[in-house]
């Protein structure tokens, strides 16, 4: 027994190390998966990765933002919404939970970045597969959507602050021009979905579907393999990859709590605030097209959704390229503010001459793609580097605030672009019948065509008295002789055109077309004025723009820029010697000593 009692005792005892080790080890992959800090600066090719994880990450979060724009006409179609309710419901919804939960992600700079955008592409990933596909009411929608801009708002503060951080002021306006793509590659991927599969899967949860399911992939990624720097390290400014060894001296003497205290305080200041404005507001043409392409292109230019996207294709990507081109110039000059003067000064162009598109409706297709890829490349030329010296100006209030600075940033964006999503019904009030009543009385009105021409051709007076049972001879052969007027023909046709209009008048269908077809065809009329109105809005924010890059951090000329990097270097270097930390460079080496009086003098060898 007691031989049985040692050997149960022994194999419990190794039984138990075995479950202490295994549960360690899942304490272990469970701190590796939530606990992302780095205590030490990644070498370059780390850091790109951990760039490149970002960059995706936030390009799903705008094709998840802005997939609805694609289907937009059949959601509203689906849910018997006006166009007026979807915009307010979408647009301002969407832009205010977004603006709200934009403060909410200051907290970032306590509480770290990688982890929120983890979390928040697992939500918004499942909202997208899950939720909005299968709303059963328009309100359910609408708060699922909310949802979605609710969660964006943090993780679309949280993932500029991380390229931030990886990013060095030299580099900053390449990274910023790929963090960028995100909205811009999000629209291309909306577009470049839809234009290839709306021809074969017709349900517009189709595309959300797609999306989703995108999503979840893209959560898998950041799961495994997203990181940031540690608080000591992220809280200092860095110039340049040189920095690199000083950073991580200071890191061990930073003290995190005392960096971050008053944040709002030491943020909320016209540098940032102002900017911030100026970004937006040079952005309304570019939220346009993003929520009412599909619906602009459709009303004005009788372009279908698939086309109306396949537009929009040729305006992201151009957008995408001229992100990447002049963050390159940007860095390669070291200055910002002469890109954002050339780049709002082509939008200003480029707007103005698309404007003037706005009331010739047989505009061709190719005519629009060279219009937009032009309007795409200047907005791109301008707002790159107006990111990168947005961050830069945050850095120089205080680096270890960014997260907070940002946050400034996407609250004020949101609230400008809630207020334009407000606006725009107002001032484009035709889109309401146009989007509402259109597309069905345009099928009507095909269904009922000769109906329509005969009905036309009846002086009012007559219809109104035909249509209250008037129906006397003589009213009778002055309608006959109005419809044989008219449309030249004989008065036998003109007889059986009015008795077939007898037929069909009560008719649902022609009962629809009765009521709303009027509105429809004035809102036609209507609609290209307004909508020239409002792009002239967007050219006004352009030009607004252009004053607030004088509150931005940065040199206008090169040379004066070059000047700065090599006093900074010099100072870095000092810094690093008076540390003594790895990777100083040497102490100049000391002067001889004089020679000793009577002293033989050796030969230099």
């Amino acid at each position: 027994m007691m031989s049985l009692h040692g050997a149960g005792s022994s194999a419990t005892a190794r039984l138990g190390v075995d479950m202490t080790v295994e549960a360690s080890s899942d304490r272990h992959r469970s701190r590796w998966l939530w606990h992302r800090s780095l205590d030490r600066y990644p070498d370059p090719g780390p850091r790109v990765a951990y760039l490149a994880i970002v960059v995706v990450a936030t390009i799903m979060l705008y094709y998840e933002l802005y997939v609805a724009g694609a289907v937009s006409p059949t959601i509203i179609a689906h849910y018997g919404m006006t166009f007026r309710y979807y915009v307010y419901a979408i647009g301002v919804v969407g832009g205010l939970a977004g603006a709200v939960f934009s403060v909410l992600a200051g907290l970032a700079d306590r509480w770290g970045r990688a982890n929120m955008v983890t979390v928040g592409l697992l939500l918004t990933a499942l909202l997208v597969l899950f939720g909005l596909p299968h709303a059963p009411t328009a309100t359910t929608f609408v708060v699922l959507f909310g949802a979605v801009g609710a969660v964006e708002g943090v993780v679309l503060v949280a993932t500029p602050a991380l390229v931030r951080d990886f990013s060095p002021q030299l580099g900053r306006a390449s990274a910023m021009g790929f963090w960028t793509l995100g909205p811009v590659v999000g629209s291309l991927v909306v577009a470049v979905v839809s234009s290839n599969t709306l021809s074969h899967l017709h349900a517009w949860q189709d595309q959300f579907a797609i999306c989703g399911i995108a999503g979840l992939a893209v959560f898998g990624i950041a799961l495994v393999g997203l990181r940031e720097l540690s608080p000591n390290l992220r809280d200092q400014l860095m110039v340049s990859s040189r920095d690199r060894v000083l950073v991580e001296a200071r890191a061990k003497g930073i003290d995190v709590a005392a960096a971050i205290r008053h944040p709002w305080r030491q943020m909320l200041k016209w540098d940032i605030v102002v900017p911030a404005a100026g970004g937006a507001v040079l952005l309304l043409v570019y939220y346009a097209m993003v929520g009412f392409l599909v619906v602009y292109f459709a009303a004005i230019f009788g372009f279908t959704t698939q086309k109306a996207n396949s537009l929009g294709n040729w305006f992201w990507a151009f957008d995408a390229g001229a992100l990447l081109l002049a963050g390159a110039v940007s860095d390669r000059l070291r200055v910002r503010k002469p890109l954002m003067v050339l780049g709002a000064c082509g939008g200003i162009v480029m707007t103005v001459v698309f404007l003037t598109r706005t009331t010739h409706p047989h505009t061709s297709f190719s005519t629009f793609a060279v219009i937009m890829s032009l309007l795409a490349v200047f907005l791109g030329i301008a707002y790159a580097p107006w990111f990168a010296a947005f961050t830069e100006t945050i850095e120089r209030r205080n680096p270890a605030l960014t997260a907070t600075g940002l946050a400034i940033n996407g609250w004020v964006l949101r609230a400008i672009v809630t207020l334009s999503s407000l606006a725009l019904p107002i001032v484009v009030s035709s889109m309401t019948p146009l989007v509402t009543y259109g597309p069905k009385v345009a099928n009507l009105a095909a269904q009922y065509h000769d109906q329509v021409q005969t009905s036309a051709a009846i002086d009012p007076a007559t219809l109104k008295g035909l249509q209250a049972n008037q129906s006397t001879l003589a009213l009778i052969g002055k309608a006959v002789g109005e419809i044989s007027a008219g449309l030249h023909v004989s008065r036998t046709v003109s007889l059986a055109r009015l008795v077939t209009l007898g037929k069909v008048a009560s008719q649902p269908g022609f009962t629809y077309l009765t009521a709303h077809g009027p509105a429809v065809a004035a809102a036609q009329k209507a609609a290209p004025s307004q909508w020239q109105r409002w792009w002239w809005v967007c050219v006004a924010g352009e030009v607004v723009f252009l004053p607030t890059i004088f509150l931005l951090a940065g040199r206008w000329l090169p040379a004066r820029a070059r000047e700065d990097a090599e006093q900074h270097e010099r100072l870095v270097a000092a810094e690093l010697v008076r540390l003594g930390a790895p990777g100083a460079p040497p102490p100049p080496p000391a002067p001889p000593a004089p020679p000793v009086p009577g002293a033989p003098v050796r030969p230099a060898l």
